[in-house]
């Protein structure tokens, strides 16, 4: 009797630790990682009977660019996670990030315009609630804001606070990521999708999920900039959104997956059409940041597609496309109304190199005929502006090859080439050649 009594003195005093240690570790900030991305890029001298003040650069241009980033996260009562990211970036994209549709380097997305301070700043700061509807459940490990821990496979989720839109919506396995995988910017995200973001990339806003076996839906709303490809945001969401539904339909978590996107846009905007009958009338270059107004609105759809091969999934297909009513001005992140994406990821295990990485990828991007008219009577965008044009569709092609250098560290040369850059045959082709490195812990 006394032997069970001690026995089970003891398994209550030991049941109490624990749960004291899992209630304290709930407030105790958990560091979730860190990265350094190098990107060393060089573009070739180019075709270029005449410029303008978004062109790309005719003699050629070479850059670099660095972002370094470190990623918090604390666990809390009743289902909540606190998030917490801070980013820097230094140097700047070849030919100062424009005259391309397609951008070249997608980290630059981050840079902002010159001005901007090259200082450490907020780049997440939300709340994640998690509500699970059911009992199954999955491990997950750490990773740049996610908790270790297991995770109900049914569940309704709410993230709040500051964030970036494509943190949620427009995944792919095999074309997510500027910092390991492709780095243009139709490549890693589907362009005619006008997301709301700061010129970081960064916006304030709420998402919904429901998440079930084999499917799951999302909604998110954000903050607007006050100007296209702005820094500061417009304060109420009831002046101005960013509005995305996203259908996810996957079967088998590591098999196929299949994504519709819807997503409307409302903020001061111009319209193309407008901007060209007041500069006809007037006999001036059309301006369209001369015809914002309040309560105007760009909507568009998503098809992004992702198909596993072999390898276990390291070796696959993937898919986008997106269009976008092209009406009024490309606002947030950069100026094409449609777009067609496709490529394959290879893995190094066929060589006996299981860590690396072989991508090539293809892209169509193409204009509005409001907007091609627009650039062709020498109208200015926030990253095209030729002074004229003779439109053609932005092609591209970008191949990589990512490098495992142990753990933490890989390698990646990167080739692009685009021709009709910025949709204008009188340019280019562009080449571009560059290597990154990417550190992560």
């Amino acid at each position: 009797m006394k032997k069970n009594l001690l026995f089970a003195a003891t398994a209550l005093v030991l049941a109490t630790s624990t749960a004291r240690a899992d209630q304290a570790s709930r407030f105790v900030p958990q560091w979730l990682g860190a990265q350094y991305t190098l990107v060393d890029q060089h573009q070739s001298s180019l075709r270029s009977p005449y410029a303008g003040a978004q062109s790309l650069r005719a003699q050629g241009d070479t850059a670099r660019s660095h972002t370094f980033g470190a990623y918090f996260g604390v666990a809390l009562p009743a289902h909540l996670q606190f998030y917490f990211d801070v980013e820097m970036f230094k140097g700047s994209g070849v030919s100062g990030a424009t005259g391309l549709g397609g951008l070249t380097n997608g980290d630059v997305i981050r840079s902002g315009s010159g001005n901007m301070s090259k200082r450490a700043y907020v780049a997440r700061r939300y709340l994640r609630w998690v509500l699970p509807l059911g009992d199954d459940s999955t491990v997950v490990e750490r990773a740049q804001d996610r908790l270790s821990g297991r995770e109900a496979t049914r569940r309704f989720e709410v993230k709040l606070g500051k964030m970036a839109a494509n943190d949620d919506f427009d995944r792919n396995r095999y074309a997510g990521s500027t910092r390991t995988q492709f780095m243009n910017w139709t490549l890693f995200n589907d362009t005619a999708w006008d997301f709301a973001a700061d010129t970081r990339g960064y916006t304030d806003g709420v998402m919904l999920a429901w998440v079930d076996a084999g499917w799951s839906l999302r909604y998110g709303i954000y903050r607007m900039p006050v100007h296209a490809n702005g820094q500061r945001l417009v304060p109420s969401l009831r002046r101005a959104r960013g509005e995305q539904v996203e259908l996810t339909v996957q079967p088998d978590p590591d098999g196929w997956a299949l994504r519709l996107l819807a997503f409307r846009n409302t903020a001061s905007m111009g319209v193309y059409r407008q901007a060209i009958n007041t500069a006809l009338a007037s006999g001036s270059l059309p301006d369209i940041t001369a015809d914002e107004r309040p309560g105007r609105h760009k909507y568009g759809f998503g098809l992004n597609g992702e198909l596993p091969l072999a390898d276990h999934g390291d070796t696959g297909l993937f898919l986008r496309a997106g269009w976008n009513d092209g009406r009024t001005e490309s606002f947030a992140f950069t100026e094409v109304d449609r777009t067609l994406s496709g490529g394959f990821q290879l893995s190094g295990v066929h060589w006996n190199r299981s860590g690396d990485h072989l991508g090539v990828g293809v892209a169509l991007n193409a204009l509005s005929p409001g907007h091609r008219e627009y650039l062709a009577l020498g109208g200015n965008g926030f990253v095209l502006g030729d002074g004229a044009l003779h439109y053609g569709k932005e092609q591209i092609l970008e191949t990589y090859y990512n490098l495992s250098l142990g753990k933490h560290l890989t390698l990646s040369p990167d080739l692009q080439l685009v021709r009709n850059p910025g949709y204008n045959r009188d340019r280019g082709p562009a080449r571009f050649v560059a290597l990154r490195a990417h550190l992560e812990f």
